[in-house]
């Protein structure tokens, strides 16, 4: 049995915890409201009874989590796919290092996937500002949520950083859970998904043998998840606007926000493409070089994966030819293609207030869906020049 107690500050609740919050959320007023959205054509008590009978994690996720999914892929989704589930050795535990387009989705369609394929479901890593209520609290920790600290000081984030790193090798070496981790803190809002060099770093501090062994054990799976409409675009635009100007602040409840209008709002399209781990060819390169230069090398063999396996759309065309005014990609989308995105793109901008800079707005939306055709370009050249570009 593994000594897990120096984590419980982070770690998700055990069954006979899950089995508690569960039963107490289920006398919230809020729950019968998530009943009647997610599960109409039941009783409005339905969700009720089945949170105060469960008695274990794997029951919430599949009795619950799994078909609040897959209510959102059926409702906001035109098609759902996925690839490389061959990718993962189900009898081996891993590390998922994922891009990060939606607080709540990206992990839980992951999951889903898993369960149909009869893989255990992952631990998921999540900053501890989305607990902003007990109600959040008792839905995600119930979810095999790891709480990631986030505004601390140096000191404690060096401490935080310490313990959560320590967490997820042992989680994984110890054959316990696999971990779902985004390659950077916080979701991409500008369309780039690049690795954050820290969190490799973080993932190092655990390790107690040489750099190559430290990152071979951890399994590195990378995942990328596309979005045909992306979820909570408008939001992100407007944040990186007023980001230019001075320090964003968010507003009360912000973060619930943002996770209510990703489910709700339509997402055309979705994409998971699951990558082939890390070899030891590539992670045996990284160790000849120097100390950053390694972990440089660890993090473009993650966004390489990730770009590779981002499935492009016709609105991230149709985005690259309006802001670089031109007709590049004009094979990949019709004239009506080209009007009714426009049409969607005024809409979400109309929902702004109007002292933001139109201008502005509309260019960083656009950058949202035009930049991974641009990681794509690069990628492409990075293979024809040699050299490495992103």
């Amino acid at each position: 049995m593994v000594d897990l107690s120096e984590f419980e500050s982070i770690s998700p609740y055990t069954d006979a915890e899950a089995a508690q919050a569960l039963s107490i959320l289920a006398d919230y007023p809020v729950v019968t409201e998530v009943s009647k959205y997610f599960f109409p054509d039941q009783p409005e008590d339905f969700l009720k009874n089945i949170l105060k009978s469960i008695k274990t994690i794997d029951e919430y996720q599949i009795l619950v989590m799994s078909k609040v999914v897959e209510w959102v892929l059926a409702h906001t989704a035109r098609n759902f796919s996925y690839d490389g589930i061959s990718n993962i050795d189900p009898s081996k535990k891993f590390l998922a290092l994922s891009n990060h387009r939606d607080i709540i989705l990206d992990p839980a369609i992951t999951q889903l996937v898993l369960w149909r394929n009869g893989i255990p479901m992952t631990e998921i890593a999540v900053g501890d500002n989305l607990i902003t209520s007990k109600t959040i609290e008792y839905m995600i920790r119930s979810n095999r949520m790891i709480k990631v600290m986030r505004g601390i000081t140096a000191r404690e984030l060096y401490l935080s950083s310490q313990l959560l790193s320590r967490y997820i090798r042992l989680n994984i070496t110890e054959q316990r859970s696999s971990i779902w981790l985004a390659q950077r803190q916080g979701r991409t809002k500008n369309g780039y998904d690049i690795t954050e060099q820290g969190l490799l770093k973080m993932l190092d501090m655990s390790g107690t043998s040489d750099f190559q062994h430290n990152f071979e054990e951890l399994n590195i799976i990378p995942m990328s998840i596309s979005y045909e409409y992306e979820p909570c675009d408008i939001l992100k635009a407007r944040e990186l606007v007023i980001s230019r100007k001075h320090k964003y602040v968010k507003e009360k409840n912000e973060d619930l926000n943002s996770i209510l209008t990703g489910i709700k709002q339509q997402k055309g399209n979705i994409h998971l493409n699951i990558g082939k781990p890390l070899t030891s060819e590539e992670i045996a390169a990284a160790a000849k070089c120097d100390k950053n230069d390694r972990y440089q090398l660890i993090r473009h063999a993650v966004d390489i994966r990730v770009i590779e396996g981002y499935k492009l759309w016709k609105n991230n065309y149709i985005a690259y030819d309006l802001i670089n005014k031109s007709f590049k990609y004009s094979e990949k989308y019709s004239p009506e293609d080209m009007e009714g995105f426009v049409n969607y793109m005024s809409k979400q901008l109309d929902t702004v207030e109007p002292e933001i800079n139109r201008e502005d707005l509309r260019r960083i939306f656009l950058g949202i869906y035009a930049n991974p055709v641009c990681t794509k370009e690069l990628l492409e050249k990075e293979r024809t020049t040699g050299g490495i570009l992103l």
